[in-house]
């Protein structure tokens, strides 16, 4: 087998990151040596499809491959919503029917704990499957490029493309400057996608420049939308390069003229030479600058540059997979890792005696405080701390309660290896593991059963339909032994 060898394949499995699984016998050379099977992944397949692949990357057991030929369909797919699909990175999955998008990612899951955590005998709950399969997500974050992505049909016809220098939308994988023109996405909603078309109109018809990481000049950078679930707050957010007075103010009565429902417009600053969509300063041009939303019968404020759970009611279904599993008295002193603007604790605060919440990033502190006063919590107390470091001297410094309960929620890098430690140190009789990562989530827990853990269950909650991305939630408790 050599790099471009086109092989005839059928899908008998499926693997993380949304790959088919074809397995091959490798020929062998003599009467005494056993045939070896050899693994083919090949992208957007699901098992059932017959198909011919290009083969891209050998490696010693296995081979990465695409569609070249689809002979038969699986029987579990169906046809994807959206006009993108297939070209966009945003929806791996929308031709494969919601069903199994949740029975794979439960199966995935069990595979990542058994297989490469090495971990065993706990039990593997049901996935929480998602209600609203579009049109879910609170925020989308879409990118200004100076090059937009041509289809083939643009590039075969050998006629002049007009507009090919000026694209909002979202990055080709794998192609850091160039972006698809997005005209319509169902993972928002309808004003969003109004929003979208008019921003790009807006700018394009008078010729603003786009910024370039490589000559680092350009007006336009980012448009964010964020868009409560259970209030009608809407907030858009725009990131670009340098104040202007004028062309940001005709802007905002363009959208206020063409989208009333906007509650807050917001223009982020950003000096920075990366392409990160967070300005060094922000002017709010109208409304307060945040919107709020609801978890349960929690208000939150949400700022332009906090971090929020994108999947709103899905995101309580989370949070009370987190309740049932730790199954609070009233009476627990509890730690919550990765507090963010305080969701978790504020959600749980009724249930427990006192929630200590550390946090890396100071911004979101400032709305944990506010968000704990919307609320009128008073057992949450947010507290500054590298997570990347020991966080155990803050504990000693505020000589604070050892916890009975650590809530852990961290990115997707999982935990750092002293935070792990000391939560050892800490040695709660319970620990509520959230993740957005089953792969870091088990590599973590596995250090945690090797200092005295038990893992008792996990339970996957699909927020991100028609991705591959899934949260989980783990429960330890300590080890009688």
């Amino acid at each position: 087998m050599k790099k471009g060898d086109i092989l005839d394949l059928e899908i008998s499995g499926y693997a993380f990151e949304g790959k088919g699984i074809a397995k091959i016998v490798k020929e062998v050379r003599s009467a005494e040596e056993e045939p070896k099977k050899f693994v083919v992944f090949v992208e957007g397949a699901y098992p059932g499809d017959i198909l011919s692949a290009q083969v891209g990357k050998i490696r010693k057991s296995y081979a990465e491959a695409r569609i070249k030929n689809l002979h038969v369909a699986s029987s579990l797919r169906t046809e994807a919503a959206c006009k993108h699909f297939g070209t966009c990175g945003g929806c791996k999955a929308q031709n494969l029917s919601y069903e199994h998008q949740a029975k794979f990612k439960e199966e995935q899951v069990k595979d990542i704990f058994e297989r490469l955590g090495g971990l065993k005998d706990f039990e593997l709950l049901p996935i929480v499957s998602a209600v609203k399969i579009y049109f879910y997500r609170n925020k989308l974050e879409y990118s200004f490029a100076d090059k937009r992505w041509l289809s083939e049909s643009e590039i075969s016809s050998m006629q002049e493309i007009p507009d090919r220098n000026f694209a909002l939308g979202f990055h080709i994988p794998g192609m850091y400057d160039k972006v698809l023109n997005i005209e319509e996405c169902h993972l928002q909603s309808d004003s969003s996608n109004q929003i979208l078309n008019l921003t790009r109109k807006f700018f394009k018809d008078r010729n603003i420049s786009i910024y370039s990481t490589k000559t680092h000049e350009g007006f336009l950078r980012n448009l964010v939308i964020k868009q409560a679930s259970n209030t009608n707050d809407l907030m858009v957010n725009l990131v670009v390069s340098e104040e202007n007075d004028e062309l940001l103010s005709d802007y905002k009565e363009s959208l206020l003229r063409e989208v009333p429902a906007i509650t807050t417009i917001i223009f982020n600053i950003s000096k920075k030479k990366a392409s990160i969509a967070i300005g060094d300063y922000e002017i709010v041009s109208h409304g307060g600058g945040f919107i709020i939303d609801k978890i349960g019968k929690s208000k939150y404020r949400i700022s332009a540059n906090s971090f929020f759970q994108t999947n709103t009611s899905q995101a309580e279904k989370l949070y009370n997979v987190g309740l049932d599993f730790a199954e609070f008295s009233g009476n627990e002193i509890v730690y919550d890792l990765y507090s963010g603007a305080g969701t978790i604790p504020i959600f749980i605060s009724e249930k427990v005696k006192q929630i200590y919440g550390f946090e890396s990033v100071e911004p979101a502190i400032q709305d944990a405080l506010v968000n704990r006063e919307l609320n009128s919590v008073s057992n949450f107390e947010p507290i500054l701390a590298d997570l990347n470091k020991s966080f155990l001297p803050i504990v000693e410094q505020k000589n604070l309660p050892s916890p009975d309960v650590i809530i852990t929620d961290p990115p997707r890098s999982g935990m750092h290896a002293k935070t792990v430690q000391d939560i050892l140190v800490l040695s709660p009789a319970k620990i509520v593991y959230i993740s957005c990562n089953p792969a870091t989530q088990a590599r973590d827990v596995k250090l945690l059963c090797d200092g005295g853990y038990e893992l008792v269950k996990v339970q996957p909650v699909d927020m991100f339909p028609h991705t591959y991305h899934v949260e989980n939630v783990a429960f330890l408790v300590k080890s009688k032994i």
